[in-house]
């Protein structure tokens, strides 16, 4: 997801460095943009239209756009939520895509077929993650509560990413 670390990497460049960019990305423009992106990337992964990593990828970007946009006026301008959070985002998903997406540990054919059945059986489907993403941005009370649900996401990420790089590998 490198539109999403590449994102997250500027918010938080942005916030340290107090630029007058902040201002301009709490327009209520740039909220109905990542909700948008977000919506269509939800519709592009139940229709299957779209490739997973490209929705994923969208999708976090869009509700990282609406989160900073949505939220960024109802905190203290000095308020850390918007450098942490984004930094958090951009090395955890980085960290992911290091460690689990790109070097692939070799598995038996056993434990992969678990982690298979594992997935099928015991998910959450990924537009229900997503939608859970949104409705963390409506409550702002619940400040903890967005970044779970997008660790949340990225874990579901990483573990479809690697079913998907594994099934291609072994056909």
């Amino acid at each position: 997801m490198p539109l999403f670390i590449s994102l997250s990497l500027a918010f938080s460049f942005i916030v340290q460095s107090a630029s007058p960019l902040q201002s301009l990305l709490e327009s209520t423009t740039f909220n109905y943009t990542g909700i948008t992106l977000a919506v269509c990337s939800i519709a592009g992964i139940v229709l299957k239209k779209l490739p997973p990593k490209i929705c994923y990828d969208v999708f976090a970007s869009g509700a990282l756009l609406a989160w900073f946009s949505h939220w960024k006026p109802l905190f203290n301008d000095d308020s850390p939520i918007f450098f942490f959070y984004p930094l958090y985002f951009a090395f955890m998903m980085a960290f992911v895509s290091l460690f689990f997406i790109q070097r692939p540990q070799v598995i038996d054919y056993d434990t992969f077929r678990y982690i298979k059945y594992v997935s099928r059986k015991y998910k959450l489907p990924p537009w229900l993650v997503m939608a859970g993403v949104l409705v963390s941005l409506a409550l702002h009370q619940h400040f903890l509560l967005f970044p779970i649900m997008m660790t949340l996401l990225i874990i579901r990420f990483a573990l479809t990413s690697y079913l998907e790089q594994h099934l291609t590998n072994r056909l």
